[in-house]
């Protein structure tokens, strides 16, 4: 990512490259002047650089008359509810998600503590293009408040979902890896709500990681041996704004970010009132499964957060989520929340004195295959009318690129927003069959090419 990266949620780019504290006060200003009066939350996560650019996003706020409640270093979804507990007209989460250090970025919120839909996003992107500020005199300035403990309504929504005395009575003994990210603060305090015996990895919440951020299998291999010589029931991985989760069965083995959304999902269906969910076109097959297996309906979102919270709204979805570990429970807030994966992974070991593995077992079991497949931006759509003919006859999902169905698999092939390549992901019941249809992709377009 050589260029500052602005989607219709936020942006994000290279510190003092891409993205400068001038960048994230005109973006913060181009966002103010599109909200309604009131004040703003802003956290961050624990990233070397999100101190600086909390400066200059309260400088600007101020400027241009905005009041400020500053949550500190906060996990992303505690953002959500913070915005409603204060009843702000908006947020801004500092925050790169996964990436490396050197990357950081700005995520919007909007009144109802979600991340913003794409209409209102189009627009604060216009204003941020056009330069559109209104500064205030200096009788006019906003001003600024800081919270001392912004996570307790968080905890205790959350709570509310589960059964607290059930979680208790089992002592579970858990390893959270926060990887010195900012999922460390309120993941020590539910967990110890809970009555976990905690091993925490990486709780000092300072920005310095100590594996890759992305908790996948291949950056998680040094977590693993500590899961077994901890000698806990399960293993809890965060990325560095913790609104997602991936999981660790206690012989240290990875069970991954797709089974965390599947296995909530599962839960919830069997404890409270049925009804829709929501997943995004590239979530595994497995919460179709589930939602089959309870009679319930299930929609696919286009890719991101934002559109799968518009479609959960839509269909009055009980639950919701993205396969890469990010569960969405409308009773806590309309984010992505790693700390709602934990609570309910527990609450569901408890409620049927399971283990994680044993649990994760009962789901159906495939392999996704990810694939890069190099194409130039104005060749995309010759390459997905390719695809769509050569697939005639299979169920077709043109929402989000091309995705095509069979009844044990599927492929999905969709344009990188940042980048000249699509991306092609299938999932099958084994991975040799999940390859062949990422290979069958490739040739198709290929001869598209040639």
């Amino acid at each position: 990512m050589s260029s500052l990266i602005i989607s219709v949620s936020g942006l994000r780019g290279i510190i003092g490259e891409t993205l400068t504290p001038q960048v994230a006060m005109n973006y913060v200003a181009a966002y103010s002047a599109f909200a309604k009066p009131g004040p703003f939350v802003i956290a961050r996560d624990s990233r070397a650089s999100g101190s600086m650019l909390a400066d200059a996003i309260r400088a600007a706020l101020a400027a241009v008359g905005r009041p400020v409640i500053d949550a500190g270093v906060a996990a992303t979804p505690t953002t959500g509810v913070l915005i409603r507990q204060y009843q702000a007209v908006g947020g801004i989460q500092i925050t790169a998600s996964h990436n490396p250090s050197q990357y950081n970025g700005l995520k919007l919120f909007n009144d109802e503590g979600r991340v913003i839909p794409q209409v209102p996003g189009e627009k604060v992107k216009e204003l941020y293009h056009a330069g559109v500020f209104d500064l205030k005199p200096y009788d006019q300035l906003g001003w600024y408040e800081w919270i001392d403990d912004p996570t307790w309504a968080h905890i205790n929504a959350i709570l509310e979902t589960v059964n607290v005395e059930a979680i208790r009575a089992k002592k579970y003994r858990v390893l959270l890896d926060s990887n010195r990210g900012a999922g460390s603060i309120m993941g020590c305090k539910l967990l110890g709500k809970l009555g976990c015996q905690l091993t925490v990895l990486g709780k000092e919440p300072d920005g310095q990681f100590e594996h890759t951020p992305e908790p996948t299998e291949e950056n998680l291999q040094s977590v693993f041996e500590k899961v077994r010589q901890a000698n806990v029931d399960i293993g809890f991985c965060q990325d560095p704004d913790a609104d997602r989760l991936a999981v660790i069965d206690a012989s240290g083995r990875y069970l991954g970010e797709e089974y965390t959304v599947a296995m909530c999902l599962d839960h919830v269906l069997q404890t409270r009132e049925k009804g829709p969910v929501v997943i995004n076109c590239a979530s595994s097959r497995m919460s179709q499964d589930v939602a089959e297996k309870h009679g319930v309906a299930i929609y696919r979102s286009a890719v991101g957060e934002a559109n799968v919270v518009d479609l959960m709204k839509a269909k009055n979805a009980v639950f919701g989520g993205e396969g890469n570990g990010g569960p969405i429970d409308p009773n806590v807030g309309y984010v992505r929340d790693s700390f709602v994966g934990m609570a309910q992974l527990l609450d569901a070991m408890a409620a049927r004195n399971k283990t994680i593995a044993e649990l994760a077992a009962e789901l159906p079991s495939y392999t996704i295959v990810k694939r890069k497949i190099p194409l130039s931006f104005d060749a995309v759509p010759g390459a997905i009318a390719a695809l769509e003919n050569h697939y005639a006859g299979l169920p077709q999902d043109k929402q989000d690129g091309l995705r095509i169905d069979w009844p044990d698999a599927w492929l999905l092939v969709r344009a990188s927003n940042t980048e000249p390549i699509v991306r092609a992901i299938a999932e099958a019941v084994t991975e040799e069959a999940a390859n062949r249809l990422c290979n069958d992709a490739k040739k198709i377009i290929d001869a598209v090419l040639s």
